[in-house]
């Protein structure tokens, strides 16, 4: 496979798997493992093209928060999503620091995709049999903003799915609306993340030796396809579950750890 095809295959992967709670972190690795590994600036760069297609999704959400602050509600809710993200960094930030994150290797992202999912179908049943809730109260913007700390801990765990469910426990029942706010406090947590790794590449000289044109190809494929998903997921769990993306977890990791070598 040449590489203009390779970075366009990573992008469309790293687009579909960002924001389901499949774990991006966990094909990304299958997907690498046959077309080579990827500098980490290679893979912040497809993950902001992510982050970018969910805030064009919300993009009329944002906006009206960001002017419509003298709204009680509007004011109430933007200051919960700021305390989800604040929570995400004064916990992760020193997790980050301290080194406190299980390697990107087979095992440990076979075992969280499997567990994962087992933890989704019970969650989601729990949940169901909570009253019906649709507002976000503070404990579900602490709880939102720790369970991504956790996701990042345990590579495969997806931050997205650990949040979700997370916040339909707490007490945000219904799934379009848990997901709503994830996603929305996963767009400057996500960005505050990649740019770190930036910085920290930048000061380390690790910038250099890129194929920009394909950056700029799996960038692309990124943003367009996390768009048409992001768009897809927000319908779908209208009225579906989320036990097809359980069931997928599961396999998927009994697929690693029976195919895949070992802690490679």
């Amino acid at each position: 496979m040449t590489a203009p095809l390779a970075a366009l295959v990573l992008g469309i992967l790293e687009g579909l798997t960002e924001f389901l709670p499949i774990s991006s972190t966990g094909h990304l690795l299958i997907a690498q493992y046959w077309l080579g590994a990827r500098s980490d600036f290679f893979n912040i760069v497809i993950q902001a093209g992510a982050i970018l297609a969910t805030t064009l999704v919300f993009r009329e959400r944002i906006w009206a928060l960001a002017t419509g602050l003298g709204d009680a509600r509007n004011r109430d809710y933007a200051m919960k999503l700021a305390l989800a993200f604040a929570v995400t960094a004064a916990v992760g930030l020193p997790v980050r620091l301290m080194g406190w994150e299980l390697p990107e290797t087979v095992t440990p992202v076979a075992w969280a995709l499997i567990l994962g999912g087992v933890w989704m179908i019970v969650a989601e049943r729990l949940a169901e049999r909570r009253p019906d809730g649709t507002g976000v109260t503070w404990t579900v913007a602490v709880l939102v903003g720790l369970a991504q700390v956790v996701a990042g801990i345990f590579p495969g765990t997806s931050r997205s799915g650990a949040a979700i469910f997370i916040a339909m426990l707490a007490g945000l029942s219904r799934r379009p609306a848990a997901a709503e706010f994830v996603f929305l406090v996963g767009i400057p947590t996500m960005f505050a993340a990649s740019g770190y790794t930036f910085l920290e590449l930048a000061t380390e000289g690790g910038l250099g030796g890129e194929a920009w044109a394909d950056v700029g190809i799996a960038f692309a494929a990124a943003t367009v396809t996390g768009f048409v998903v992001v768009k897809w997921l927000l319908g779908y769990i209208e009225h579906h579950r989320f036990t097809g993306f359980a069931v997928y977890r599961m396999l998927l990791g009994a697929a690693l750890l029976l195919w895949l070598p070992l802690g490679d």
